[in-house]
């Protein structure tokens, strides 16, 4: 259960810069909501990818990239994720972490390591409420922990939160705006059901347009930058 593929991404994947996409197969939450639910669910019907044979393809594509983008499934989950950002960042590329920020320990030592240049950290909805999105164990701690440590982080940092309705309203924008006041970025995302991972997300309405803009004026109390995406 290791890297599962790599494409070439859009720019909004790496803000400014062209990259490559790695993901990374399974995820310790399974939101009814995920727009992903193959790599979460059944990550091993996607063959793994050799380390070495994709490092060596990233490499043949220096001349016309920036980077990489690390995403999932959660990559956090992997022992093999410290080593390969090593092998990525001796090549000279740039890298972005996308994760749902419950690996504290971690997400520290990569930063510390200097391995990251870009990290986006998904909330979902209101901590306490994160134990309701895995029928396993999940800390709320673990993800406050992350929100203290990035407050500080040295590096380019964005929060985005998809507005699922059920998940996000404007107690749950407070509630999270207050736990990462001052942050840079916030981006929030227009919720698309036709991909959800469990039947019942997939028949809920999303919200009106004008609805996500006002989560993003109440938002903009808390961010010093905030977007609205897929509306």
């Amino acid at each position: 259960m290791g890297i599962k593929g790599f494409q070439g991404t859009s720019l909004l994947d790496f803000p400014g810069r062209i990259a490559s996409l790695v993901f990374w197969g399974g995820c310790n939450l399974t939101c009814p909501f995920c727009h992903n639910p193959p790599l979460v669910l059944e990550p091993d019907s996607y063959p793994d990818l050799d380390p070495a044979e994709l490092l060596a393809d990233l490499a043949g594509r220096k001349s016309f990239i920036d980077g990489v983008v690390v995403s999932g499934g959660e990559p956090t989950l992997h022992s093999d994720l410290l080593p390969f950002l090593k092998e990525v960042k001796a090549l000279g590329l740039l890298v972005k972490l996308d994760t749902n920020g419950l690996a504290p320990q971690l997400i520290a030592e990569l930063i510390d390591k200097k391995l990251l240049d870009y990290l986006a950290i998904d909330l979902k909805t209101s901590p306490e409420r994160y134990p309701e999105l895995h029928s396993g164990t999940v800390s709320p701690d673990k993800l406050t922990e992350t929100l203290r440590l990035c407050a500080t982080a040295p590096v380019e940092l964005e929060y985005r939160t998809t507005c699922v309705p059920g998940w996000i309203d404007e107690d749950v924008i407070v509630t999270l705006g207050e736990l990462i006041d001052g942050a840079p970025l916030w981006a929030l995302q227009q919720y698309h059901p036709e991909h959800a991972l469990c039947e019942k997300a997939q028949e809920v309405s999303p919200y009106a347009p004008e609805q996500i803009q006002s989560f993003a004026d109440l938002a903009s109390r808390y961010a010093k930058r905030v977007i609205v995406r897929g509306i």
